[in-house]
């Protein structure tokens, strides 16, 4: 499957325009993705609309996306995600599964879902859970956070005792985001979104089970242009991982994150809102590039921004 067609800034095709007042139409189907953990679902018929706000707050707006994972140019996997940002509140949802030769070997599927509140001008994570299941096992999490701190964990099964793994201690859970929050990039300011400042952020991540740092730095502009959705201006930021407790530290995969330079995040706004999310995300392995990268990313303002707000 094709993913999207991009390109630097000031190269190729420019991004799509409509007329002062007009939307442009975008039909394709409600995800399931969205019914299943009761994230209003959009009507068929969307129109792709935004508004430059003065602030973070009243912001809303809704995301619909399809992604395409591939490893060398080969498809692996693919996924949905939703995303609902409300004035003072957000829900985010996704699933996916493997496709290709590796479906042959894990039949691997994963879903996951969080919700909080938006404060401070930053998404503050409420409740978080994750489910991944394979052909020979099922793992699960589920996590409350409060003022910042994970807690209520429940991890089925439990992890393996390991003399080896660096122990989560209480301190590791607090001032704390789940993974899903981390991949909602509030911008503050009235200007355009879409500039360095989405990227100069540090993030404290705990999924439940690994807490790692997260540190994003601005790296150039592109262009990119969905299948269905959004066309336009992407901000390209550089990630370093930097795993804090709950690793093996002789694992191979944490020791090549560790010290990889090549991990990019490419962000997309939301209509409506000024919230940037990822529209595509890829790292250097030692089998080619491996690219997460949206093939339909259609956004919509909430209602009451609708009227009168210009097309993305």
């Amino acid at each position: 499957m094709a993913v999207g067609r991009r390109g630097r800034i000031g190269e190729g095709s420019p991004p799509r325009q409509g007329k002062p007042g007009q939307a442009v139409g975008i039909r394709w189907p409600i995800s399931n993705v969205a019914r299943d953990h009761r994230i209003d679902a959009f009507e068929p018929d969307l129109t792709v609309v935004s508004r430059q706000l003065s602030g973070a707050a009243h912001a809303e707006g809704k995301l619909e996306a399809q992604y395409v994972a591939s490893l060398a140019g080969i498809p692996i996997g693919k996924g949905s995600w939703a995303v609902d940002i409300g004035e003072t509140q957000y829900t985010a949802a996704a699933s996916g599964m493997t496709t290709g030769l590796i479906k042959l070997y894990t039949g691997g599927r994963g879903s996951g879902a969080a919700q909080g509140v938006l404060s401070g001008g930053r998404p503050a994570s409420s409740t978080y859970s994750a489910t991944i299941k394979t052909s020979r096992h099922t793992d699960e999490v589920r996590m409350t956070v409060a003022g910042g701190v994970a807690k209520d964990i429940k991890i089925e099964p439990p992890l393996d005792p390991n003399p080896r793994r660096v122990p989560v201690t209480d301190e590791h859970r607090h001032g704390v985001i789940d993974p899903m929050t981390a991949s909602l990039v509030m911008v503050s300011g009235n200007g355009d979104l879409r500039g360095p400042q989405a990227c100069e952020r540090n993030l404290a991540v705990f999924d439940g089970k690994l807490r790692y740092d997260l540190k994003m730095a601005y790296k150039r502009m592109e262009n990119v242009h969905a299948e269905r959705g959004y066309i336009g201006a992407a901000v390209v930021c550089s990630v370093s991982f930097a795993p804090v407790a709950g690793f093996v530290p002789d694992r191979a995969a944490i020791k090549y994150l560790s010290e990889s330079r090549d991990i990019e995040v490419w962000l997309a706004p939301i209509a409506g809102t000024r919230v940037m999310v990822p529209f595509r995300a890829q790292v250097a392995t030692p089998f080619g590039l491996g690219v997460i990268e949206a093939v339909q990313f259609v956004s919509v303002a909430g209602a009451h921004h609708a009227a009168g707000s210009k097309t993305q």
